[in-house]
């Protein structure tokens, strides 16, 4: 057997799939979406050219997908946090705002993908409406969090206002992890996420890093 060939893996097909999803996005955040070619992948994934197209029908397919995946996976890291506080509503959404400000949801690479799709969502309408989508559940989910730590400190606001919070909230935590991705030198350990805290805090009017603090 030439020393060429590759052996295949006889792993679940699922595996299989998100190898080919990893290994894309492992490209992209180096070359770029237009430089990340079907051949690389399939090299950097260890399997053939065919294996691709048996699951997705075309690179664009595929890029989708790994858009889709890497964004639901940081929104993943900061909620499964949140969720798994045993405390207040307030401290869940300090503890979701945290995660959203250190690694490994604030990274070069994390920055890079971000850059590269970006392009790509002016050009490719499946990837505007994954970002859409994806945008959407991660306000969705900060969005719950605010309503819930404003219940508990006896604040009712409408559901308009609540979105508007929402949103400017998610502005401050992108905001926050644009810079902490591109220059990651220049923030000190924990200054991130406290300057999220505080920010965050001030728009609600909640003190978000004393909940820190007392846990």
């Amino acid at each position: 057997m030439s020393a060429e060939r590759r052996k295949f893996k006889h792993e679940p097909p699922d595996r299989r799939k998100l190898d080919l999803i990893e290994a894309a996005l492992s490209l992209i955040a180096e070359k770029g979406v237009k430089g990340a070619t079907v051949r690389d992948i399939s090299r950097r994934a260890e399997v053939t050219q065919g294996l691709i197209r048996h699951y997705f029908s075309s690179k664009e397919d595929l890029i989708v997908a790994a858009y889709r995946y890497h964004m639901t996976q940081m929104t993943e890291v900061t909620y499964t946090s949140a969720s798994q506080i045993d405390g207040t509503a307030t401290e869940r959404l300090a503890a979701f705002v945290q995660a959203s400000l250190t690694p490994p949801v604030v990274s070069p690479r994390a920055v890079a993908l971000w850059a590269s799709f970006l392009v790509q969502l002016q050009q490719d309408a499946n990837v505007k409406t994954t970002h859409e989508q994806t945008y959407t559940e991660f306000r969705d989910h900060l969005e719950d969090l605010i309503g819930a730590a404003l219940k508990e400190a006896g604040c009712s606001v409408s559901q308009g206002r609540l979105r508007y919070l929402a949103t400017a909230c998610n502005a401050v935590i992108d905001g926050l992890w644009l810079e902490g991705g591109a220059l990651p030198h220049a923030f000190a350990a924990g200054e991130l996420p406290d300057i999220g805290l505080q920010s965050i805090g001030s728009i609600i009017a909640i003190d978000l890093r004393q909940k820190v603090d007392q846990a």
